[in-house]
């Protein structure tokens, strides 16, 4: 008898733990498995090696969107819009753009023409909330 407990002994330390989660649904009972984790390495050297780590962020391209103005249009009339229509914004012409990262406003500037294409020149990088800004 006791060669068959070790051998369910055995499969159930071969089978994942979504088998076992399973296995437990059935039976109704539930088991908890002690779990080791391993600390993470601490960079208190602070010299090159940090530094080569955070390239690989550095270099990334992150999607700007600048928003001139904005409108809301009922549906009817969205589907109505064709080439020479021309849609009001919200802003006057003299407000500056919002600069977005994603969906979170961090900054403002003034649109610009550049070698014959649009171009943003930044007035204001918002701060994180506190107050903070820096006029450029």
């Amino acid at each position: 008898m006791a060669k068959v407990s070790a051998t369910a002994e055995k499969e159930q330390k071969e089978q994942t733990p979504q088998d076992q989660a399973a296995q437990a649904d059935s039976q109704g009972k539930v088991t908890a498995q002690q779990v080791e984790l391993t600390e993470a390495a601490s960079d208190q050297g602070g010299g090159g090696k940090s530094s080569g780590k955070l390239d690989i962020v550095l270099d990334m391209y992150v999607p700007i969107t600048v928003a001139v103005g904005q409108t809301q249009i009922p549906v009817r009339r969205l589907l109505q819009l064709g080439p020479g229509l021309v849609l009001k914004l919200d802003k006057p012409i003299d407000t500056p753009a919002d600069l977005f990262l994603k969906n979170t406003r961090f900054g403002t500037g003034d649109v610009v023409v550049v070698d014959g294409k649009f171009a943003v020149r930044i007035k204001q990088i918002i701060g994180t909330g506190n107050g903070d800004t820096a006029e450029k």
